[in-house]
């Protein structure tokens, strides 16, 4: 964003200072919610290494249990967001957390495969608002010109959610192995990694505020500040004109980015759910171990997202920020692939293609961010994310099936880094047709 030349370093400075307090109240809590929001709709990857054995399930039932969440997703997206808008994203935010921490922590129940997929369908559908609602209440809060950085601290979760859901499940996988009280590892994982996010949502309600405007810790100035940054963010941006839901669903832009954002998160879920189990293929037996090798991509792709976030934000450049790290998650995968055998290589290969799929994530949010008006971002947002979800469904099936068809993950790899690698071309086209300036592309 462009700031007035009159603008004097020492106002500056305290522009710094406000966004920095604004960022330390929201984030931090942000953060743990969306950590937990990570971990519950990926945890079945560590289940998986029990839970198929223990109730004779097979890789494509697993598979599809794990992609029908996306459907769930996908169907409410749109209405959870609008609902968001409707009733502020503090009590909204509240309710989603109690209901998707409540159905994840039911899987434990789970005996039957009609079981798993409704209890995955209907999680699915009450963490649809979540993420897209996020976005969009922090676009109320920071102008375009910080985002880069605050998304990359907010998705850091994501990588954060791996490095510490990875040891800690192959733990809990471990532990609880002789079946205390009379449940199993997996069982005991559910139960303890769903609760906390019921907690989370309770608090929800007391340590969110509903925007900048009601937030009784900024004094009026500080308001004035934030909603001057933000007006000017609305006067640079090029798209302005579709307001209502049936104009935004017919605008080809916000399904050029649904598009782009599909080919990041094929490569991402790709990873996120059989991340365990291709280590285990290499190999490796001891689920504790296979957290902890998980661990390492994980580690590697905070600290890269970070440092990419800050870069994109120093450089307000936004195209390369984005296109280069998609690359590199096709390019690891295939280096995991065909260095399978070699579990050194395989390993390095996971983490450069961890390390691209997700900052590609936070690299991507800041784009339509800063092309969308606010009365379209608000279902536009939410229909981007729910296009790109849908790679959620298509990309665990997928490697699945092609597993059971095939005994080898190698195929369904191949063909999501080369969706990636397209997605990457497409990315490349549509911010330079875009005509993103560089105060706007925040």
């Amino acid at each position: 964003m462009a700031h007035s030349p009159a603008l004097h370093q020492g106002q500056d400075v305290t522009r710094d200072a406000l966004y920095r307090r604004i960022t330390l109240r929201l984030i931090p809590f942000i953060f743990i919610c969306y950590l937990f929001n990570y971990l519950d709709r990926v945890n079945v990857g560590f289940a998986k290494l029990q839970m198929l054995d223990a109730l004779k399930f097979s890789e494509t039932v697993y598979g599809l249990g794990a992609g029908i969440f996306f459907i769930g997703y996908v169907l409410c997206g749109l209405p959870s967001n609008l609902a968001l808008n409707r009733f502020g994203p503090r009590r909204w935010i509240a309710v989603m957390m109690i209901v998707w921490g409540t159905l994840s922590t039911c899987l434990l129940f789970v005996t039957t495969p009609l079981e798993f997929y409704a209890l995955r369908l209907l999680t699915g559908a009450a963490e649809a608002g979540f993420f897209p609602g996020v976005v969009l209440y922090l676009a109320r809060w920071f102008p375009a010109d910080r985002r880069g950085r605050i998304m990359a601290l907010f998705m850091s979760a994501i990588p954060v959610s791996g490095l510490l859901g990875g040891p800690f499940s192959g733990w809990v996988l471990e532990h609880f192995s002789a079946g205390q009280h009379g449940l199993a590892g997996w069982q005991w994982m559910f139960l303890i990694q769903g609760v906390p996010t019921v907690v989370l949502g309770v608090l929800a309600i007391v340590l969110l505020s509903d925007g900048y405007q009601k937030a009784a810790w900024l004094s009026p100035s500080e308001r004035q500040v934030i909603e001057a940054d933000l007006r000017a963010d609305a006067a640079s941006k090029p798209v302005t004109t579709h307001d209502s839901v049936l104009s935004v669903l017919t605008h080809p832009l916000i399904w050029t980015f649904g598009f782009v954002y599909f080919c990041i998160q094929s490569g991402v879920y790709a990873i996120n759910f059989w991340l365990p189990s291709i280590i285990k293929s290499m190999g490796f037996d001891s689920a504790l171990l296979i957290g902890w090798l998980s661990a390492i991509p994980y580690l590697l792709a905070g600290v890269f997202m970070i440092l990419v976030g800050r870069s994109a934000d120093l450089r307000n450049e936004r195209r390369w920020h984005l296109v280069v790290p998609m690359l590199m998650g096709a390019i690891g995968l295939l280096i995991a692939v065909n260095f399978a055998q070699t579990p050194t290589i395989a390993i390095l290969g996971l983490s450069i293609a961890t390390m691209g799929a997700l900052t590609g994530l936070p690299m991507f949010w800041p784009v339509p961010t800063a092309l969308l008006s606010a009365s379209t971002a608000v279902a536009g947002l939410a229909i981007i994310n729910s296009v790109g979800q849908m790679a959620g469904f298509l990309s665990p099936y997928l490697v699945g099936f092609i597993k059971d068809q095939t005994g080898s993950t190698d195929a369904a790899l191949y063909s999501l880094a080369g969706l990636i690698v397209v997605g990457s071309l497409v990315a490349l086209r549509v911010t330079r047709a875009a005509a993103l300036k560089p105060a706007a592309a925040g």
